[in-house]
Formats: C-alpha cells, structure tokens, sequence
C-alpha cells in the first residue's frame, strides 16, 4: 500500500489532478465558514439546533455545517442535486430530452446546460424562503435589519454560493479526480466527523453516555461500513454465451461472457430523493405559521412513525422507479440479439427481455429494502442509543460509495502507466 502511495506522486498528472482537487475542496471548507450578510449567525445557529436538531442535521450533513451558521454555501450542493434528479425523471417522459440524452457529447452538455439553469431557479426559490423565515424567527431577532432589501441581499448571496459549489465541481470533475460533485458531499460529510468525535468523548468524560455502549456503537458502525461495502459490490452475474460467427473468410470462436446486474444499481438516488420530499413540508411549516401544516410536519418530522413507513415505502419506491430508468431489459436484449448473444437456455428477443426483468426486479427488492434498513439507522441511533450527532445511512452510503469511485480513479491511472495498484491483492470497483 505504502509503495502504491508513492506511486501516486511518480505520475505528474495524477499528482497535479490530486492536489487541484485538494486545493478546490479547501476553497470550499473555506466558504463554508463566511457568514451570510445581514445575518447573526451564531444566535441563529443555537435556536436551530434546539428547535429542530433531528431536520436541521439531515440538512447540515449535506452542507458541511454551513446550514446550521447560515454562511454563504448554506443551501450547499442540494439545488444542483434535486435539478439533476429532476432532470433525469423528465427524460423519460419528454420526447425532447429523450433525444437529446442519445444524442452523445453534445446532447449531455445540452442537458447539463438545463441542469445549471435549474439550479440556479431552485436556489433562488429556497434562498428566498430561507429569507423570509429567518426575518420571522424570533421576531426579527436574527437579522440585522428586515425588509425586502434583506430578502434580495440573502437570495443573491445563498444562490451565488449554491452556484459557486457547482461550478466548484465541474472544476473538479475535469481537471481533477473523479465526481465533483460527490466529492464535494463527501467533504461536507467528514468534516462533521472529528466534531463528532470530540462531542462523544465529552460525553464520555461526564458520564452521560457509557463506555460500554460507546464500544456496542463503533461496532454497529463497522458492522453497517462492511454490510454497505458489501452490498454496494454485489452483483448477480448472468451468463451470456455469443454464438460462432463468420466474417468474410475468418471463423471467430463463441465467446462466453456474463451480464453484471448490481444489486443497488440505484445507489443514493432513492433515499435523497424521498428525504427531500418528506422533508419539505417541514420547511414550509418552519416559515409559515399554519395550524395543521405544522402538525403535519410534526408527524412528518425524523423519528416519528409515520415518517419512518412512509420513508421506508417511498425509498422502495424510487429504488424501482430509478432502476428501471437507468436499465432497460428491452434494449438489453435487442442489443444482445443484434450483436449473437444469448442467455442460454432463453430465448432471444422477448424472452430474454422477460427473464432480465423477472432477475432484476427480484435482486431490486433486496436492495430496496437493504437501502431502507441502512437510512432508518439515524432514528434508531436517535432513540435507543442516545447517540450526540447525526449518524446517517445516507451519510454512510455517499462517503463509502465516493471512497470506492476514488480510489477506483487512482487504480486506472497508476494502471494505465504500468504502475502497481494503490491496493496490491485487492478488487476495488467504483459504482458505476
């Protein structure tokens, strides 16, 4: 491992993509701790964490912290990530987009275009928001001074800094290593941990949390790290058998090969996707004073059971929704038809299609429900263990998922300049 690491520097571009994508990720941290005009950040920050800690940590742990000091990167990355699922679930049903999106370089940078412009609009809308339900928290107690002008000066400021993060990612996604954007979430994610850590040893020191159940809490933590690492690999492998065929005079051999199906082939999509529907009455309940949309929220809220169901459902849900937008069995097998591939023992053409659909819905359940037990862990974790920060599966879910795709990135450029692996002995295989 230690050679792999040295390895990496031997390659300049490797080692210049690394360090721009340090330096970016730095210039992030940095934004997240420049306070938002107009603002008092640290009297704001306090009533946030005592009246909604269990909705306010969900969203914090996407921002890096900057939600709950109301800087400037306070909506962080999630305008761009809700445009983009947006986006994708419109391609289906748009003819429109539907061509763009085979259209090749040209149509994804069409898409991407679509996509920043939808950001932009969603971080406009939520700033303003935010703003107003800052000027009435505490009636006007948090602000330096209210009215429109504050109202424009946070909009322009929180969807500048959304707009920032982006272009912070495509930055990083083409000069540096890997997913931008995830890695930048990812960064968001573990710069909570050493706070984390530092709040549970205090509590250890005054007795209020056992260190008994400290150790049952580090090992549920690695047991869920290798059930994710686990699942996140998984695949069922189906047999493809390629017929023999004959090319002017030369007879090419059948081949045989195989057809990896995910498990997870969603990935994080299904459980982002459902907390930010849940969670947006509970946004709108924070700004506007409404008697039943406040009890709706509240039911609605992190640890409540009708929360939990409806979460569980909608993750399952999405997790089949998304599965079939990303994998078409149809095309699978038109392509294996045209091309003298078979699944032995099925038939070419409709069957086959049948069968990979049968296969993928059944392998899709089991990862559905494995995404649904591993994001109901923060309410458990809340309730039973009394745990001193927000520990999520879809925290988990990113952080290892970004790790495999980083490493995976690395792996092919020592690779392919005839270096060893950073992992000598070990398969490290990315998401996609």
């Amino acid at each position: 491992m230690f050679t792999g690491l040295k390895n990496i520097f031997n390659i300049p571009e490797l080692r210049k993509r690394i360090v721009f994508t340090m330096l970016m990720l730095a210039v992030y941290r940095i934004g997240a701790h420049i306070p938002t005009p107009g603002v008092k950040g640290e009297a704001l920050s306090q009533f946030l964490h005592q009246s909604a800690a269990g909705l306010m940590g969900f969203f914090d742990m996407f921002s890096g912290g900057a939600l709950s000091r109301v800087t400037i990167f306070a909506l962080g990355i999630m305008p761009y990530i809700t445009a983009s699922i947006v986006l994708q679930l419109l391609t289906v049903v748009i003819p429109r987009l539907q061509a763009l999106a085979k259209e090749g370089e040209a149509g994804r940078k069409k898409i991407t275009e679509y996509t920043r412009y939808g950001t932009v609009v969603i971080a406009g809308f939520q700033s303003f928001w935010m703003a107003v339900g800052i000027e009435k928290m505490g009636g006007g107690a948090f602000v330096e001074s209210t009215g429109w002008s504050f109202r424009i000066l946070t909009m322009i400021t929180l969807t500048a800094g959304t707009t920032f993060i982006m272009w912070l990612g495509e930055q990083i996604t083409e000069r540096g290593i890997g997913n931008g954007i995830s890695l930048i979430i990812f960064a968001g994610i573990v710069s909570g941990f050493p706070r984390a850590v530092s709040n549970t040893i205090g509590l250890m020191r005054s007795g209020e949390i056992a260190y008994f159940m400290v150790f049952i809490i580090v090992v549920l933590i690695i047991a869920v790290v290798a059930a994710i690492i686990v699942m996140e690999r998984g695949q069922r492998k189906i047999a493809i058998q390629y017929a023999q065929r004959m090319v002017g005079r030369k007879i090419y051999k059948g081949q045989s090969t195989h057809l990896p199906l995910k498990i997870n082939s969603a990935g994080v999509i299904p459980p982002i996707f459902a907390s930010s529907i849940l969670l947006f009455p509970a946004t709108i309940a924070g700004f506007v004073q409404v008697g039943w949309l406040h009890w709706f929220a509240q039911q609605l809220a992190p640890g409540k059971a009708l929360y939990t169901i409806v979460y569980v459902i909608m993750i399952v849900g999405f997790a089949y929704f998304y599965t079939a937008i990303v994998f078409n069995p149809v095309d699978i097998a038109d392509n294996l038809k045209k091309y003298g591939g078979f699944i032995p023992g099925i038939r070419p053409g409709k069957k086959t299609s049948d069968y990979l659909f049968r296969v993928l819905n059944r392998i899709t359940l089991g990862g559905a429900l494995y995404l649904a037990a591993v994001c109901v862990l923060p309410d458990i974790f809340y309730k039973f263990f009394n745990v001193p920060f927000y520990f999520g599966g879809t925290s988990l879910l990113i952080v290892i998922g970004v790790a495999l795709d980083t490493v995976s990135q690395i792996e092919s450029h020592l690779i392919q300049r005839h270096y060893g692996g950073f992992l000598k002995g070990v398969s490290v295989k990315g998401r996609r």
